[in-house]
């Protein structure tokens, strides 16, 4: 099963790649061929071109266009759209209903979710410094469209506070009915996931149902993603870049670069630091035995395909017990998405700069909780993150036209920053199951620091 899903993995990473490339050299000889045409004054001839290949067809000036690229685009956006709401209904309810599966839920899955949530903190914390920096040094700066800034400045503000209101739904049907109540959603899923939990079997049937809908959500994304995904990713970045040209490039640079650096770094430090103030044990130890698992992560971009390998080596060479690991490791594979929220950090800041929206630090705290109450509900399964940045836009309440046209942008750029976070995904499912072996008295330091 490991072996199809990595092969699987492989497969998606060479295609996006090419998606990539491809749609970056198509849409740089678009942006030259745009700038050569205005500059002669043959606006006429581009008009041509942009409407037969670029043009937004449901704006006022799109009726007599065809807009091939952007069709196509658009039917792959609101495809992954189209699977937030059930996505996070059903994943997050059966990721905590699963907990009640070990035997040691109580002291250990305490353990453990602290251990996780300590992580997404840090980590939060850490995507928020960065990329507000990043932001107030003006490289997340980027000129949209005229009428895309004027309303995304027209965003009303918000007290954070109402956030808390609105999380608990009056009406969990209305809640459902729209994406823009995706934390109300959330909290939806976790009475559900808990009371599923306290009911034990009496809730088998719906648990059964949820699994079903389940593997229909997951069908649906991979046939999107690994089918429509890198045609969709292609136009999508030719479209890009044609139409909006060089003042992308260099902010779009900065926000991958800034990313996958922060992520990278991150795994490096914030890991083996937690491991020995918690366990006093060598950090180094810890970094170098998990480094094939990291850079197999990375390659696989899958928490899921990397988990037997994470499972063997926690295992064989950190000396954790294999009753312990066999519950922290694929609790940890369903909702500690630590990397996916410090990506969201970036990319969310990326997008309302972009937009126009002045991102304050109260506006980044609310991200963070949103993003993390997002990640813990990400299916462990490539590009799952990507999508779940429309979350947490949608909890925000930045929707706008600017927004979705950000938004694109970072669904095809977005491939190196995906493949940067799933090693602090898995490997801080090790680091928090070598904290709660080492709590218990299960860890087995001979075999860790041999």
């Amino acid at each position: 099963m490991a072996k199809a899903q990595k092969k699987q993995g492989m497969s998606l990473a060479k295609k996006m790649g090419i998606s990539l490339a491809g749609g970056l050299i198509l849409g740089l000889i678009f942006m030259m061929i745009h700038q050569n045409l205005v500059n002669s004054g043959q606006e006429a001839t581009w008009d041509i071109i942009n409407r037969l290949l670029f043009q937004d067809i449901t704006a006022e000036d799109g009726t007599n266009a065809i807009g091939i690229f952007y069709i196509i685009g658009q039917l792959f956006m609101r495809g992954l759209q189209a699977a937030v709401v059930p996505l996070v209904l059903v994943s997050l309810s059966l990721a905590l209903c699963s907990i009640s599966n070990s035997t040691k839920l109580g002291r250990i899955a305490i353990k453990t979710l602290v251990g996780f949530f300590a992580f997404y903190c840090c980590g939060a914390a850490i995507a928020c410094i960065v990329s507000y920096a990043m932001k107030s040094a003006g490289l997340f700066n980027v000129t949209i469209a005229a009428e895309g800034l004027a309303e995304g400045n027209t965003i009303e503000a918000f007290n954070p506070l109402a956030v808390v209101i609105n999380a608990v739904p009056n009406n969990i049907f209305t809640a459902f009915s729209t994406n823009n109540s995706i934390l109300a959603v959330v909290v939806t899923a976790i009475v559900i996931g808990i009371c599923m939990n306290a009911l034990g079997e009496k809730a088998a049937p719906l648990k059964k149902v949820l699994e079903s809908c389940n593997e229909i959500i997951q069908m649906f994304l991979n046939f999107l993603i690994n089918k429509v995904g890198p045609i969709a990713i292609f136009c999508l970045l030719t479209r890009t870049f044609a139409i909006y040209g060089a003042n992308y490039l260099k902010s779009a640079v900065a926000y991958v670069i800034g990313a996958m650096v922060t992520l990278l770094v991150t795994c490096c430090v914030l890991y083996p630091i937690g491991v020995f103030v918690t366990t006093r044990l060598n950090p180094l130890k810890f970094l170098k035995k998990m480094f094939k698992v990291g850079m197999f992560g990375f390659s696989v971009n899958s928490s899921a395909a990397t988990l037997p390998l994470n499972t063997q080596t926690n295992l064989e060479e950190l000396g954790c017990s294999e009753e312990i690991t066999s519950f922290v490791l694929p609790t940890g594979m369903t909702i500690n998405m630590n990397g996916t929220t410090m990506m969201h950090m970036f990319a969310v800041t990326f997008i309302a700069t972009a937009a126009g929206i002045n991102v304050t630090p109260a506006n980044m705290v609310v991200m963070a909780l949103l993003s993390i109450c997002a990640a813990a509900g990400t299916p462990a399964i490539p590009i799952a993150g990507t999508t779940m940045i429309f979350t947490v836009l949608s909890g925000m309440g930045w929707t706008t036209d600017a927004c979705m046209l950000g938004y694109s942008l970072i669904v095809a750029i977005n491939r190196p920053v995906e493949m940067s976070l799933l090693p602090l995904n898995v490997i801080g499912d090790a680091a928090v199951n070598v904290i709660v072996n080492n709590s218990e008295g299960e860890l087995n330091k001979e075999i860790y620091n041999s």
